[in-house]
């Protein structure tokens, strides 16, 4: 049996989501929150607004660990909801709404050597229970249900190929109207973020041993929703 960090108290059900990026994780989890009438907690843009605002630094290179160590600790982030935006779930830092500004490939590579510092995490451990325990959330990200809240109500992990990972980030891209890059790049990013992501020392990307594995690759949005919805149902 996977050993608990630690036991999280909590006021309702908690729904853990972990997996890597591109498996439709963020867009399952907006729509799996608002069916069920939980509270979305996106901690992966907890992560790109730390690596936004370090990259906002002068010369952050030079000493890229105290940088973010500095910004985690000091800077306020939350979680604001607008019905008239694209994405109705808005992060905020300082007051300042970050969420069309932390989707960027270079925001997204910083973000992923930031989450492998362990003061950065241990900032943002306190907070990202503390949105969970209000209750009935949905947390997505790479450890929620390993490090956050190993003893979660119910735990999904999402999964799929690379390549279709890939695809799904370059539209995502192109939608956007960023330069969107080749696939080929594309492709390379996703593997070399895997890589990191899961041989970091603290709180590595995995799978829980008792958390629910869906394959995505094949499956329609709809079709995701559908079976997470239908498990959780289940489950609670």
């Amino acid at each position: 049996m996977e050993k608990s960090f630690v036991k999280v108290p909590k006021m309702g059900p908690v729904i853990a989501i972990d997996g890597p990026a591109g498996t439709g994780k963020s867009t399952a989890t907006r729509r799996l929150a608002d069916q069920l009438g939980f509270v979305h907690v996106d901690t992966g843009a907890l992560y790109r607004a730390i690596g936004f605002l370090v990259l906002e630094k002068e010369r952050p290179e030079v000493d890229l660990v105290a940088s973010a160590v500095d910004v985690a600790r000091s800077v306020h982030l939350e979680f604001q909801r607008s019905p008239e935006k694209n994405p109705a779930n808005r992060i905020f830092a300082n007051g300042r709404d970050l969420t069309d500004l932390i989707r960027t490939p270079q925001v997204t590579m910083t973000a992923s050597r930031v989450s492998s510092i362990p003061e950065v995490r241990a900032a943002l451990l306190g907070l990202q229970r503390r949105l969970g325990c209000q209750g009935r959330a949905i947390l997505e990200g790479r450890d929620i249900g390993t490090v956050v809240f190993p003893d979660a109500d119910v735990k999904f992990f999402l999964n799929a190929s690379v390549d279709e990972r890939a695809k799904r980030r370059l539209i995502e891209l192109e939608a956007a109207g960023s330069d969107a890059p080749s696939f080929e790049e594309v492709k390379a990013q996703i593997v070399e973020r895997d890589r990191g992501d899961s041989t970091r020392a603290v709180a590595p990307l995995r799978k829980a041993q008792d958390a629910i594995e869906l394959d995505t690759s094949q499956l329609t949005l709809d079709q995701v929703v559908a079976t997470m919805e239908k498990m959780i149902v289940e489950r609670l």
